[in-house]
């Protein structure tokens, strides 16, 4: 029991011993029993006080705290009663000093969750306080001290941010995954959502936060998926098992929406009610991709099943001219048409080897383009000489109608006139017998347009939007009709992007003709150069015949090649390894070598770099002969050191007209 100058200390706690047993006769505020009225009750009530008090007294803010209060200095053990309170939070003096100055003032201030950088732990850090301050007086009415209520909310502060941080996160995760959440009550069937997944159903935010009847959502459900959504829903109420199914909803706005939905019974923390609940992902755009990637696929095997017949149509043919060619008994005239028969299949056959090759190197990026100024009407031109022969067989004829302005385009002209002949063709193959056929240009803001109209069998409107797509064909005309493997629109497609330019189609429908219209960025007409590096066939005629060794492990294909070149009056030599061209080649000397470079043991690239290697063929003229025409293929085949690069099947015409410059030029030598 404390005397009756200390009674006001009295069951005060430690912090009421601490002020007792302190020497306060040098300090300040001066021994206890002078210490004036005001003071001993306000530390009264403030040592009383269950939360964390002090008194700051006086101007110089000589600060007494209860036991609370020193529980927030526990890492502050030289934290003594009567010290200045800038002293005791040295870190945070001038905002406490300037909070207690205003109380000093006659103000009385509130903070909540104030944040304060507290060292703890030798770490300086945002700590939170939400505290009350308001002035003391004395009997007179003056300002003597300040009296402050404490309460630490670091950790609330804490909790509340990573909770604002995780719902933030759970937010952008809704939203990157374009996901609406939802909630049905079991005992009611109200059923609330949010905005993204009312969205689905296309209902209004008002129905979405006010709830609906479950009943309400499930008409909006697709009619096929509609039972098994409502089976699976009960299953999941009843079972309290997992709820994950796809399914269709058809909003009022029209358009399916896939929906995945995911959930499962939970209890509300805060009410202790069973709810119904989980997301919903738009998967729309994931079906449609599933549902484009079987099409494509279908189409691809449509397209197999088409390029296996187009190229059994010719094999026919050859095997029968085959057969008749072994017959013993056979004039001159029946193998004239047998050779005409296997010349026109073996060029069938390789127009369709072309296109594929072609899609492959356009849509791979491989194609390099040769651009130059080219005059329009002279891409015009050729693509229609290109298209004329099977106009004619077919008694069509073509129509132009051209832009008054003469313009050029900056572009490949092989390639325009391939892309433009393409459309030419296509025209000519779907418009019938004595149909006609419209090409015309316009000319606007440095863009030409070129339209091909025809009066064929015209196109399904929907589909218009797929003419350019690979193995589309098929889907066009499934009864085989018109031949060729669909891919002349698709190859048209990529060249015509390649040049920067557009090409779309149109057709009012199924025997209303269709309209292809192709469009490219061009300039006024400028003076272009002609081309001098013609062909002249004539300055060909009557060349010296050279020795020519043919190297293939194809006995027949040799055997043809020997035959073509010595009625074009050459020395041939065949061999069908590399070891015996090794073997042979120093007697023979040949001038030319036509190798095959798939040969067995040792391919025709080693075999020349061989040949380059001996002084005898060291300037011999070697050609490569192979079925691979790729960029990469001729640039081994040059670093090989062949001279000259040929694809399968050989065009004999190129190939006897190439040994023709070689004999001239081996005649100037």
């Amino acid at each position: 029991m404390l005397t009756p100058d200390f009674a006001f200390l009295d069951h005060a706690g430690s912090a009421g011993r601490q002020i007792a047993q302190n020497d306060w006769s040098t300090h300040p505020l001066g021994p206890i029993t002078g210490w004036p009225p005001a003071l001993r009750t306000a530390l009264s009530m403030m040592l009383s006080s269950g939360f964390p008090s002090y008194v700051a007294w006086t101007d110089r803010l000589h600060t007494l705290f209860n036991e609370p209060y020193s529980e927030l200095m526990a890492e502050r053990p030289n934290a003594l009663q009567g010290m200045s309170i800038g002293a005791l939070w040295p870190e945070v003096a001038d905002a406490v000093v300037s909070i207690c100055s205003q109380a000093f003032a006659g103000e009385t201030m509130f903070f909540q969750d104030m944040s304060l950088p507290v060292t703890r732990s030798g770490c300086t850090g945002p700590n939170f306080f939400t505290f009350s301050v308001s002035p003391i007086r004395d009997h007179q009415g003056e300002i003597c001290g300040v009296l402050g209520t404490v309460i630490e909310t670091t950790e609330k502060v804490l909790a509340l941010a990573r909770h604002r941080e995780a719902e933030e996160r759970y937010r952008l995760s809704l939203e990157a995954g374009r996901m609406g959440t939802w909630s049905v009550d079991p005992d009611t069937g109200v059923t609330i959502m949010d905005e993204r997944f009312a969205s689905l159903f296309g209902v209004t935010p008002d129905v979405a936060e006010q709830g609906a009847r479950l009943e309400y959502f499930t008409q909006i459900i697709h009619p096929d998926d509609r039972d098994n959504v409502i089976a699976a829903v009960s299953q999941a109420m009843q079972n309290d098992a997992a709820y994950d199914i796809d399914y269709r909803t058809v909003p009022k706005i029209g358009r399916t929406v896939w929906v995945s939905v995911k959930g499962r019974m939970f209890t509300d923390v805060q009410s202790g009610k069973r709810r119904f609940a989980g997301v919903a992902t738009d998967i729309t755009s994931r079906k449609e991709a599933e549902l484009a990637l079987r099409n494509a696929d279908r189409r691809k095997d449509e397209f197999l099943a088409m390029l296996a017949h187009e190229l059994r149509n010719p094999l026919a043919p050859i095997s029968a001219a085959a057969s008749i060619l072994r017959m013993r008994t056979l004039d001159p005239k029946h193998v004239a048409v047998t050779s005409e028969v296997i010349s026109r299949q073996v060029a069938h056959m390789t127009n369709l080897i072309d296109d594929l090759l072609d899609v492959s190197r356009v849509t791979r990026g491989l194609v390099t383009l040769a651009i130059a100024e080219e005059p329009l009407g002279g891409i015009i031109n050729d693509a229609i000489e290109q298209a004329t022969p099977l106009m004619r067989a077919k008694g069509q004829r073509i129509t132009l109608q051209l832009a008054a302005e003469p313009v050029v385009v900056c572009g490949d002209k092989k390639r325009l006139v391939q892309a433009l002949s393409n459309i030419l063709n296509n025209a000519t193959k779907y418009t019938p017998d004595g149909g006609h056929i419209l090409l015309a240009t316009t000319f606007k803001a440095a863009r030409v347009q070129i339209d091909v109209t025809d009066t064929g069998v015209g196109m399904d409107p929907n589909f218009t939007s797929r003419a350019f797509e690979l193995f589309s064909q098929a889907e066009r005309s499934s009864d085989r009709a018109s031949g060729g493997l669909g891919l002349g629109l698709a190859l048209v497609k990529s060249l015509v992007e390649l040049h920067q330019g557009t090409v779309s189609a149109f057709s009012a429908g199924i025997g209303k003709g269709s309209t292809f219209s192709l469009i490219l960025p061009c300039l006024l007409e400028r003076e272009v150069k002609p081309d001098s590096t013609l062909y002249d066939d004539a300055a060909h005629r009557g060349m010296p015949s050279l020795r020519i060794m043919i190297v293939d492990d194809n006995q027949d294909a040799a055997l043809m090649m020997a035959m073509l070149l010595e009625a074009a009056s050459h020395e041939v030599i065949v061999k069908h390894s590399a070891k015996a061209a090794l073997e042979h080649f120093a007697v023979a000397r040949p001038d030319v070598f036509l190798l095959d470079i798939g040969l067995p043991e040792m391919d025709g690239n080693t075999l020349a770099r061989h040949l380059r290697a001996q002084p005898e063929t060291a300037n011999a003229v070697l050609i490569a002969v192979t079925g691979y025409g790729q960029e990469h293929d001729r640039k081994a085949t040059q670093a090989a050191g062949f001279n000259h690069h040929l694809v399968k099947p050989l065009d004999s015409d190129h190939l006897l007209r190439l040994l023709a410059d070689i004999a001239q030029a081996n005649s100037w030598h």
